[in-house]
């Protein structure tokens, strides 16, 4: 396999095989080679004007060929593509524009407007529109034979992919064109991607998800790409026939939209055979899988990089495999010592957390993470006693499964016992009136957190929370410190442009009134979980919890 992304798409120039697909347009791969070659001589031209800046083009689109054209341009021309995310608010959106130091931005016109009001350091000689009339004359003006510029080599910085900030900061993830190709050709053999195969890209493209699980290893391999805008629940298996997808990735929550859409005898009668994704619950996936009858490989993975499981055959639901080599290791991060084997009850449950659970390390160093662009203090928070640290929590049973438990800002501490929210999420998933569910911690008058759930439903002031009480104390699996002490009910929670829930914001809004949400507080003691009564947050209610932070010494908290 070739060595650089570049070479990669050099070796499909002139293939007549669909590589690109569109409801309205298709190209062939040797057709999207020759696209991405007038980019990269119209962006080559263009460096002319900042000869001593990076070579570093943003791109501020929804998945449509311009972008698949884009990085095949930046590929060939030693460039960097940064993919920026839609629905960033203005200042983030700006932040991310000048921290990544974009020297181009390619867009449209639904999103130059946004630009113009942004202080992105930007003139607009800068913005390329690509539905403005005078884009396609300079583009036609650009039309050259394939050719990758001389500099191009594996090192080459070729991706710079801002990470969802769920729960913190956003940071921007180096990728190179070697490690993509490496990663592209992991990806082929796990996966059994095929030049046959017909892959439907609805995760976005400025996310790693879709750049490393499916245009990379379809480049590899030669296999169609096919492009939808966004993803849709509603649209997919719709789109799946039309397109006749063999293949596609996800993450968790848009496959909880999926299964959530109205179950339909005919659902199986489709060309699926297999999809990727992560942080899916094992009854979303079960449920996908009946439903669809394709199967589905749900890994561990993160733009950062950092390969930690291996797929097992033999592994139990939820488990995502075993250790990918011996220096994967489950470890606490205040002794530096090796968390013990977890003791699971009959429902999976972990019996011993706060001895078993612990941050997913790889004692063998970097791998192949490359680092952060210019945040040198997220790059040693990655690499501390020589080790890379995920910053995601996990545990490993007796039989030797690794297991994922969440990110690090997911442990949450009841009473002085720790408690996963990654667990609790997955017991409020299986409400059939609960389309998704964030959980989360919020400080505790007195001491420690609570547990709040945000819970997406289709109408939060008809949502029975009688019933939603009584399910939470049939489910066996549910501990007592799980029960929520806060529930919040939302048409739509928020979420990041790859469809993560932004927990961070739920959790600085914490009880606060917000639109047309409901916000429901446990009445009652404590330690009464199995019979947890509901009742509406009222302002009143609000106000007695800001005087009891205060009654308490903990102002500074609420």
């Amino acid at each position: 396999m070739a060595d650089t992304i570049a070479a990669m798409l050099l070796d499909r120039a002139g293939d007549t095989h669909l590589g690109l697909r569109t409801r309205e347009r298709d190209w062939t791969w040797g057709e999207v080679v020759d696209e991405s070659a007038a980019r990269a001589a119209w962006a080559t031209a263009l460096r002319e004007q900042f000869p001593d800046s990076p070579f570093h083009i943003g791109v501020l689109l929804a998945n449509v060929p311009d972008f698949v054209f884009w990085l095949g341009g930046a590929a060939l021309s030693g460039a960097t593509i940064v993919g920026l995310n839609p629905t960033r608010g203005a200042a983030d959106l700006a932040a991310d524009i000048r921290h990544a130091d974009c020297q181009l931005i390619v867009t449209d016109t639904a999103h130059s407007g946004r630009l113009r009001e942004l202080d992105t350091g930007l003139g607009t000689d800068r913005v390329l529109v690509i539905d403005d009339p005078e884009y396609a004359l300079l583009l036609d003006a650009h039309r050259v034979e394939p050719a990758v510029a001389p500099e191009v080599e594996p090192s080459s910085l070729f991706l710079l992919l801002f990470t969802s900030g769920t729960t913190g900061t956003s940071k921007a993830v180096k990728c190179s064109q070697g490690r993509l190709t490496r990663i592209a050709g992991t990806a082929v053999g796990k996966f059994g991607h095929e030049r046959s195969d017909v892959e439907y890209c609805c995760m976005p493209l400025f996310h790693g998800n879709a750049l490393m699980a499916l245009w990379a290893p379809a480049l590899a391999v030669g296999a169609t790409v096919c492009l939808t805008p966004a993803f849709s629940a509603s649209a997919f298996l719709p789109d799946v026939r039309w397109f006749g997808a063999t293949f596609f990735t996800y993450v968790g929550k848009a496959l909880a939209y999926l299964m959530a859409t109205p179950e339909d005898p005919a659902d199986a009668d489709n060309p699926l055979l297999r999809g990727f994704g992560t942080e899916a619950s094992p009854d979303d996936q079960s449920e996908f899988r009946r439903r669809f009858g394709a199967e589905l490989f749900e890994g561990y993975g993160s733009s950062e990089g950092g390969n930690a499981a291996t797929p097992d055959p033999d592994a139990p639901p939820g488990a995502l495999g075993r250790p990918a080599h011996s220096g994967i290791a489950i470890v606490d991060p205040v002794s530096l010592r090796d968390c013990v084997p977890a003791i699971l009850d009959a429902h999976g449950s972990v019996l011993n957390p706060d001895e078993a659970v612990g941050e997913i390390v790889d004692k063998r160093g970097a791998g192949d993470f490359e680092g952060y662009y210019r945040n040198d203090a997220a790059d040693a928070e990655r690499l501390r006693n020589g080790w890379y640290w995920t910053g995601d929590l996990g545990y490993v049973d007796q039989d030797g499964f690794l297991y994922f438990a969440g990110r690090r800002g997911d442990w949450i501490r009841v009473d002085g016992e720790n408690t996963s929210a990654l667990s609790i999420e997955r017991v409020l998933r299986r409400h059939p009136d609960v389309i998704a569910a964030a959980v989360y911690g919020v400080p505790d008058p007195r001491s420690g957190d609570q547990v709040m759930a945000a819970l997406e439903v289709a109408e939060p002031r008809a949502f029975d929370m009688t019933k939603f009480s009584q399910y939470l104390v049939s489910a066996d699996d549910l501990g007592s410190k799980g029960v929520p002490r806060f529930v919040r009910l939302s048409r739509r929670l928020p979420v990041t442009g790859s469809n993560k829930v932004l927990k961070r914001e739920l959790q600085q809004l914490r009880w606060r009134a917000a639109g047309d949400d409901a916000v429901y507080h446990w009445v009652g003691r404590r330690t009464d979980h199995r019979h947890p009564d509901y009742r509406l947050l009222t302002e009143a209610d609000r106000n007695s919890l800001d005087g009891d932070f205060d009654r308490y010494g903990r102002g500074h908290y609420r």
